[in-house]
């Protein structure tokens, strides 16, 4: 099957909804701490459904697997591991940056590095990017990207600067610009290594194409991997906040113990790490004077497992997308960032959490969203340019 961008920017336009969706049935989920609900979900898109889909969509991937070269298959994983770490150390970004300045940087960092180290690293940016015409109109869609992204960080700033100075204090309790910067480095960086586990994978799509598997189905096995190696950072760290918040009963148990539950207002999260985003602080908050007596155990287990499911599909399309971009498979990552960020940002307008900003804000807003769908359509079109040629 040919490259077709046109049909690859739909399915990253797709995996970004999912992206964007993923959190809504989390706040279905009552009683339970985020390590909990984080974790049950975590076991459906990091283990669960990749290995049904993988098993379903391809050909022999036990085999494909076994038979894969040692160093995809640790460089996939390692690339994972360290992709786990970005998510986790999001949340302290949001923290010591504000969730507006937080999100542009960090996401900043994830697509620059994301889109532009894989094809640096194969030595096909020189050649094949800087040296062609559809690679500098990829370029160019890159750099809109970006631009789309301070669009977004300067409407979350404007938005607090509307802010009385206790709303800002509340919302920024420990702002701290240069160990945010640092953390949002760090995080940014750790994040774009999905994209570098992606191409490490490579021999393995090979592999599962030589066994017959369909093109648009060859990164499945991939995600097999490289989602297993982010299941082990989270999977280590929801644990480590089971035990310390003593929250491990949830798994089992209906009842609801005041042992995890703080005597004031503030939320259950005793440590940064704990949530990756002001959404996740917010789903957890509990407080003794409100709390349920039960947990609904089917209910969370259903919302935390759509969620988890919702989440993985990200990732399923990103797939299929990369396969109809051609030889600039790299300006995926791009493609998936900024699906992102429209769709969380269309979220963001339908639960009304730009209710009552100014109208600077609001031309803010909708400027990023119009910065973001053109620089989809400018990659896509690089890569059509990169198709014909």
């Amino acid at each position: 099957m040919g490259a077709n961008p046109l049909l690859g920017v739909f399915f990253h336009w797709l995996g970004g909804l999912a992206s964007g969706s993923f959190y809504v049935p989390f706040r279905k989920v009552r009683v339970w701490a985020w390590e909990t609900y984080w974790l049950v979900g975590g076991f459906f898109s990091w283990i669960i459904v990749p290995w049904l889909l993988a098993s379903v969509m391809t050909r022999d991937l036990s085999a494909v697997l076994r038979s894969a070269p040692h160093s995809s298959l640790f460089w996939t994983y390692a690339f994972g591991v360290l992709w786990g770490l970005g998510g986790l150390t999001f949340g302290l970004t949001m923290r010591y940056l504000g969730m507006s300045l937080g999100m542009a940087v960090a996401l900043g960092y994830t697509a620059a590095f994301g889109t532009l180290m894989p094809p640096i690293f194969s030595g096909q940016f020189f050649s094949e990017v800087l040296g062609t015409t559809s690679g500098l109109v990829i370029l160019g869609g890159v750099a809109v990207c970006m631009l789309g992204i301070v669009f977004a960080g300067a409407a979350g700033m404007s938005k607090e600067k509307e802010m009385s100075d206790e709303q800002k204090k509340s919302a920024i309790k420990e702002f701290n610009l240069k160990r945010g910067l640092l953390v949002a480095t760090f995080s940014g960086v750790m994040s774009a290594c999905f994209a570098y586990g992606l191409a490490a994978g490579d021999p393995i799509k090979k592999l599962t194409l030589n066994h017959g598997t369909s093109t648009l189905w060859q990164g499945l096995p991939v995600l097999v991997v490289l989602l297993l190696g982010g299941f082990t950072t989270n999977f280590i760290w929801c644990v480590i906040l089971n035990f310390r918040n003593r929250t491990g009963h949830q798994y089992f148990s209906a009842e609801v113990r005041s042992a995890h539950v703080e005597k004031s207002s503030e939320p259950i999260l005793e440590n940064v790490l704990d949530a990756p985003s002001e959404e996740m602080a917010e789903a957890a908050k509990m407080n003794a004077n409100a709390q349920p007596l039960r947990a609904p155990m089917f209910s969370n287990y259903f919302f935390s497992a759509l969620a988890g499911t919702t989440w993985y599909m990200q990732f399923f399309f990103y797939t299929m997308g990369e396969t109809q971009m051609g030889r600039y498979k790299f300006s995926s990552w791009t493609l998936h960032m900024a699906s992102i960020m429209i769709f969380s940002t269309l979220w963001g307008i339908a639960l009304k959490e730009w209710r009552g900003a100014g109208t600077r804000t609001k031309v803010l807003v909708a400027l990023s969203l119009f910065v973001l769908i053109a620089s989809t359509v400018i990659v896509g079109y690089g890569n059509y340019l990169g198709a014909r040629g």
